[in-house]
């Protein structure tokens, strides 16, 4: 039963902490796996200057590495694809150039009638006329709120995959028991965490250098740094509200978040390979989850909030995602710029080692190989 995944991002350069990737680790113990790194989704954004040529270059250089096996013991290929899934008769070309390179890719690796995994909607076209012996549609992200995409376009894919699905894979409650009645079947599967890799980083006690020089305390985030999902207003309210606290955001930041989040208090420290982060986030006295209300968010389901809660911090998020709810009795819920404010100082004077073991303890049993092997199940049973 060999898996053939169409991504959400791209391994090379991406934290690893997605679902897919983490998924498919453990399936390629198992089996054959085929990662292909996300088919480009979103609009080109001519006017985004060198972040635009950045994300360009880091996309050819993608490609430039061919298939090859990465550390996980997946394989893993970028096809050369281009943006234009909103123009019809350059879609078309698109379409069977990306066709081309996945059979032939497939060929090599003697992978036929595989699983096929879509976590990335516009693939949709590609696997529609692939031969495979299941398909799963992991639709944990509303991909149809996406800055810069087709949403006309997107949400097209999305109802044809849910129809033609084996199995349609939700992490978030919300959407799950909206989308039911739309899906051949639907899967509810909550998020896995690295359990080890989080709750231990402790035990080595040397702080990464660029964190280890701010000065205490740190309320601290890790994970994508947007203006699409963090309230911005909010977190520049919060570093005035609160000067003694340092802000440190742990992600990849684009010019304009850096000139936004400009505050003496505020602290952007850059993307960090994936086995690095616990050892950012120990280094926190709280973890905050400042994101903005809108789609996108309210049906989002963040790793990183068990994430935090493996490192047994303490979190203070706003009640933008409807999940957050199954962990209100370990996390401070705050809205507005004093309510967040209030809630910092009540869980920087409130730790205590009884508490982090309970924090510990809720997602203990919320292991990625568990996950893995529920799914694993699942596949074999449908």
């Amino acid at each position: 039963m060999s898996i053939l995944c169409f991504g959400g991002e791209d391994w090379w350069y991406h934290n690893r902490a997605h679902v897919d990737m983490q998924l498919m680790r453990r399936f390629a113990k198992k089996t054959t796996v085929l990662y292909v790194n996300s088919i480009v989704m979103q609009k080109p954004g001519l006017g985004k200057g060198k972040r635009f040529f950045h994300k360009v270059i880091r996309k050819l250089k993608s490609i430039a590495t061919g298939l090859k096996k990465s550390d996980a013991g997946f394989w893993v290929y970028s096809p050369f694809t281009l943006p234009v899934h909103h123009i019809k008769w350059a879609g078309a070309v698109n379409i069977a150039l990306l066709r081309w390179q996945i059979n032939l890719v497939c060929r090599k690796l003697k992978i036929s009638q595989p699983v096929v995994w879509v976590a990335c909607p516009a693939a949709w076209n590609v696997v529609s006329k692939i031969s495979r012996s299941k398909l799963v549609y992991q639709r944990t992200d509303r991909h149809e709120y996406t800055p810069n995409v087709d949403t006309r376009l997107i949400e097209l894919y999305d109802r044809e995959l849910k129809t033609a699905a084996d199995i349609t894979l939700y992490s978030s409650t919300s959407l799950y028991e909206e989308e039911l009645s739309q899906c051949k079947n639907a899967f509810f599967l909550d998020h896995g965490v690295d359990f080890q890799l989080f709750a231990f980083s402790e035990q080595n006690n040397d702080p990464p250098a660029d964190i280890a020089g701010i000065k205490r305390p740190i309320a601290g985030y890790f994970g994508g740094i947007s203006d699409h999902k963090l309230d911005f207003d909010l977190i520049t309210t919060l570093a005035k509200l609160l000067p003694e606290v340092a802000f440190v955001f742990v992600g990849d930041a684009p010019r304009e978040c850096r000139e936004v989040l400009a505050s003496e208090n505020i602290w952007l420290l850059g993307q960090k390979p994936y086995e690095q982060i616990p050892h950012y986030g120990k280094c926190f006295d709280v973890a905050i989850l400042p994101w903005r209300p809108n789609k996108w968010t309210e049906a989002a389901n963040p790793i990183k909030l068990k994430e935090y809660l493996a490192l047994g911090k303490p979190i203070v998020s706003t009640s933008a995602f409807a999940e957050l709810q199954q962990y209100i009795d370990v996390v401070y819920e705050a809205n507005g710029p004093e309510d967040f404010a209030e809630a910092i100082k009540k869980a920087l004077g409130g730790n205590c080692p009884e508490r982090v073991a309970l924090r510990r303890k809720r997602v203990q049993e919320s292991s990625w190989n568990s996950k893995a092997q529920i799914v694993w199940d699942e596949l074999c049973k449908t």
